[in-house]
């Protein structure tokens, strides 16, 4: 294209004035911008917490290799017993927040997107080009974090390991537009922008930026309103209107049907084996239920942001591992019943192990665990995701 005509704007809205409203400008985006940070400033450190905690790739992994082979593992505290879900659920609950701050800061920039020419130089085609990873990486961070929480998978890729990516691209591409925009953000808040009148020469403003402020904010209170019982869970449960469990009782993530638990896996000839080296060690369920027995309340917590709290019997790990044994086992490696899916082993430390609650789970208040909740027997490991509390647990392999 012809330089003369590079610097004539096309028709529409390219063409300056054809945005009119006079709230627009570097005062809202900077006020929002100053709230997202913070918000997103949650969102990022509790999502690479929860990542180390859970994923396979870094140390403190849940997903095992199927030829045993025992990863590195990162010693994940076991307290406060609610660590994890107390992190799960400001990640989630903060998550759902920053949506109406971020889309009222895409409106506040909307006009931006026509600047014409596109891009006047190298520096301004690098800000561009953070711009656009940054909206695409915030939409797709977002977009997918929804839907996750409301187990609904329209993508065909594994999400824990885009949603990570993802927040490397994000994080990236922000630390750059924060680099490059905070001295137009000082100067609003220095040369105290935000209290200064709305601009004469546009059209009159239908809502006032503290309006717009409100607007969001609104929405982001609806939006954490409407979730955060998940999180919290018991009664306020039932007020979780935008989360996908609504029951009051104890959540389950995989039905035993859905895991091809059958009877016969878990009928009278079921045997836990616990392996230390070349030693083999069987035990019936009746054989568990007699050993010694504690009690611990304690809650369990999914990566989608839900958690419940229920008292738990059964039998110690660090008593699993002597029977074994391998008396202060440095690791063990725990593998369920159920035949697929990549979540049916877990690795756990020897800090996991020896914790004084970390137990092999038989019983939940009172009752023997219901096939969906594990039946015959469960990891419980205060501080852990869901993922690492295995179910239908059917060998055990310690390493001394």
């Amino acid at each position: 294209m012809p330089p003369k005509l590079l610097r004539q704007a096309p028709p529409g809205p390219f063409r300056e004035g054809f945005f009119r409203s006079p709230i627009r400008g570097p005062v809202l985006t900077g006020i929002l911008g100053t709230i997202l940070l913070v918000l997103v400033g949650i969102v990022a450190t509790t999502g690479f917490l929860s990542h180390i905690a859970y994923m396979p790739d870094l140390p403190g992994n849940a997903i095992v290799p199927a030829d045993r082979d025992f990863p590195f593992t990162f010693d994940w505290p076991t307290s406060p017993s609610w660590l994890y879900a107390l992190n799960q659920g400001l990640h989630t609950n903060v998550g759902l927040m920053v949506i109406p701050f971020l889309l009222a800061k895409l409106w506040s920039v909307f006009p931006k997107l026509f600047k014409w020419p596109p891009v006047t130089g190298p520096a301004d085609a690098i800000e561009r080009l953070s711009i656009a990873l940054l909206v695409s990486s915030s939409v797709f961070q977002l977009a997918t974090g929804v839907a996750n929480a409301q187990y609904w998978y329209p993508f065909k890729f594994n999400f824990v390991v885009a949603h990570y990516y993802g927040a490397i691209v994000f994080v990236a591409s922000l630390a750059i537009h924060v680099i490059i925009k905070m001295p137009m953000v000082l100067r609003v808040y220095k040369d105290r922008e935000w209290i200064k009148p709305i601009r004469q020469d546009l059209d009159e403003p239908t809502i006032s930026r503290r309006g717009v402020i409100a607007f969001a904010g609104a929405g982001a209170l609806t939006l954490l309103l409407g979730n955060v019982g998940q999180s919290i869970g018991g009664p306020l449960r039932k007020t979780a209107l935008f989360a996908p469990r609504r029951d009051s009782g104890f959540p389950v993530n995989k039905t035993a049907r859905a895991a091809g638990i059958t009877p016969a896996m878990t009928g009278p000839d079921y045997q836990l084996v616990l392996r230390a080296g070349d030693q083999v060690t069987a035990f019936t369920r009746e054989d568990l239920l007699a050993l010694p027995q504690h009690t611990a309340t304690l809650p369990i917590a999914c990566v989608e942001g839900w958690s419940t709290t229920q008292e738990w019997q059964g039998v110690k790990l660090s008593e699993l591992a002597r029977r074994a044994g391998a008396p202060g086992a440095s690791q063990v490696l725990v593998e369920s019943l159920q035949e697929g899916g990549v979540l049916r082993r877990a690795s756990l430390s020897g800090d996991q192990i020896a914790a004084d609650d970390s137990m092999l789970a038989l019983k939940v208040n009172g009752e023997d665990l219901s096939p969906d909740h594990g039946y015959p027997a469960r990891v419980i490991v205060p501080a852990l995701p869901g993922v690492h509390n295995t179910k239908w647990v059917g060998e055990m392999t310690f390493r001394a």
